[in-house]
């Protein structure tokens, strides 16, 4: 008989952990080595249940990315000893750290899983003890004797998404998150529908960690009526080591010169210009348009499907390995942790 799998529940703030103060009717957090008495449920899981919690518990709006490098450490530390990892996180930026963390924890071995909810803990209609207990059950999950999930995931009302493929797309229903461009990995119901072939492959590679990013992107979102003028402004006075241009449908952006020559002057200095776009669902697909065909011929980069969750968190990962812009190209288009098709 094999041993129960030991799970770490790390917490680093959000609604999920959040109960009432009936004298008061204020949410506060409650302290997680009381998680048992709290959800009494999570005794019937056949494993072994350790909480770590962020010195301070913040607000997802406050996450950053010295934060996730102090995640990437805790996951280092306990990683010989933990068989899956299991991250309390707020709702409004989970995806990017979903994301972020993929790329940081490269030949990732077992299961890291982000969950929250959209109600606390304590509310009598809350989401967060099925999200919490059935993202613990998922992280718990051996197949031939190893962790059956070997990736980062995120796992929200009744599905467990790719971390890098997820978004938040709603601030208010249960079902807060989508995946627009990739189905989910596991389907809750009552028994667990595992998508055996939409899992990532184990490695036996050593786990890499890299906890240094670059920050300094310059996100741009195209609209009609965009100008020269405030364009040129924030291109030529700002100081940023990646641009990323939200473009329209298939990739597709102005035709006009002084737009082109704008992104000719980025690509020229030798700073790495991706193009993703704003369609939640579809990849950009530069040169089916006459619109996208300069941009192809410039040699923009395609980013393809990504999510502009994982599109900036890629570009925050491969900046900071100093790689020439051609290599840059190469690696960026390619599926580093199946994050694009």
């Amino acid at each position: 008989m094999s041993k129960p799998s030991k799970i770490l529940l790390i917490y680093t703030g959000g609604t999920i952990g959040m109960i009432k103060d009936f004298e008061t009717g204020a949410l506060k957090s409650f302290d997680f080595n009381d998680l048992l008495d709290k959800i009494p449920e999570l005794r019937l899981l056949e494993c072994e249940i350790e909480t770590i919690s962020f010195k301070k518990p913040i607000d997802s709006s406050n996450m950053n990315p010295q934060l996730w490098s102090e995640l990437c450490t805790i996951i280092e530390d306990h990683y010989s000893a933990i068989d899956g990892f299991v991250i309390l996180h707020g709702s409004d930026t989970m995806s990017y750290t979903a994301s972020a963390l993929s790329f940081m924890l490269e030949n990732l071995a077992k299961p890291v899983i982000l969950t929250g909810s959209q109600l606390p803990i304590g509310d009598l209609r809350t989401d967060a003890k099925e999200n919490l207990i059935t993202a613990i059950q998922i992280a718990a999950l051996k197949k031939r004797g190893r962790s059956y999930i070997t990736e980062v995931g995120l796992y929200f009302e009744y599905k467990l998404y790719r971390g890098n493929r997820s978004s938040k797309i709603s601030a208010e229903h249960f079902e807060a998150f989508k995946s627009p461009n990739y189905s989910p990995l596991v389907t809750s119901g009552v028994h667990l529908t595992i998508e055996d072939e939409k899992l990532l492959p184990y490695t036996r590679k050593k786990l890499k960690i890299h906890k240094e990013l670059t920050t300094d992107i310059l996100v741009v979102h195209l609209y009609p009526g965009i100008n020269k003028t405030l364009l040129s402004d924030t291109f030529e006075k700002l100081t940023y080591s990646g641009v990323i241009i939200m473009t329209f449908g298939a990739g597709n952006g102005t035709t006009e010169a002084w737009f082109i020559d704008l992104l000719k002057k980025i690509i020229d200095r030798g700073i790495p210009l991706v193009n993703i776009t704003q369609c939640k669902w579809g990849s950009v697909q530069m040169g089916n348009y006459e619109t996208s065909t300069e941009l192809k011929e410039l040699g923009v980069i395609s980013g393809k499907d990504l999510t502009i969750e994982a599109a900036i968190t890629k570009m925050m990962y491969l900046n900071s390995q100093n790689l020439a812009p051609k290599v840059f190209k190469t690696i960026f288009e390619t599926s580093l942790r199946g994050e694009m098709s």
